[in-house]
């Protein structure tokens, strides 16, 4: 079981955002969102990966072999998806964010989750394994909704191998918005917010067949 705290919406609601952070973060790094996305009437589920690293935690070994990592902690973020209802929420009203490690999990979930949800955002990752990803889609992998971002001058994850992963995904007919950005591993700042900010309207504007931007008339 994956260690979560939730952060309330402003307004009720059971529109959700589930966040992943990168190695050696924690949830306590992504308490900022609320303020910065500024959206209402969405709750945030913090999530912390299961292993201990320098600090902070970890959702896959990067020195040895990352798979069996990958796949224990898909299958814990499954099985956090599942429990949605327990707590009020539908993985139809879920968006899924990820950060570098987080991105990388993000996407795999998006993938390989057997049921839609209302979005995925991944910043500053890449893919795993990408060929038996391609293998694996889930029935509905292609009917889900990606935002994916990357640094030009990423120093840690280098963009042309990303780039070229993003395309492969692209090509097999996921349906990935992909932005280049100039900006190193990082969030980049009110430009890229502002795309997560829209995206994540897009998608719950889309998830409820109405124009929820009229709600947000006195952010």
């Amino acid at each position: 079981m994956l260690d979560t705290d939730l952060i309330s919406a402003q307004t009720k609601s059971t529109r959700l955002m589930v966040v992943l952070h990168g190695l050696g973060d924690s949830m306590e790094g992504y308490r900022w969102m609320p303020d910065e996305l500024s959206l209402p009437w969405l709750n945030y589920l913090l999530v912390n990966a299961p292993d201990e690293y320098y600090g902070g935690y970890s959702w896959y070994d990067i020195f040895g072999k990352a798979d069996p990592g990958v796949r224990r902690s898909r299958q814990l973020l499954f099985e956090l998806l599942d429990s949605l209802p327990t707590m009020g929420f539908r993985p139809s009203e879920t968006v899924v964010f990820g950060f570098s490690q987080g991105c990388l999990m993000t996407i795999e979930v998006g993938a390989r989750y057997p049921y839609l949800l209302a979005g995925l955002v991944g910043i500053s990752g890449y893919v795993h394994d990408p060929d038996n990803l391609l293998r694996e889609l889930s029935p509905v992998a292609r009917q889900q909704r990606f935002l994916i971002t990357h640094g030009l001058h990423d120093p840690l994850i280098p963009i042309a191998q990303t780039r070229q992963q993003i395309r492969w995904l692209q090509a097999a007919g996921l349906n990935i918005e992909w932005h280049e950005l100039r900006k190193e591993h990082s969030i980049e700042g009110a430009h890229e917010i502002s795309l997560i900010r829209n995206f994540v309207e897009k998608c719950f504007s889309a998830e409820s067949g109405r124009d929820i931007q009229t709600q947000n008339a006195s952010r």
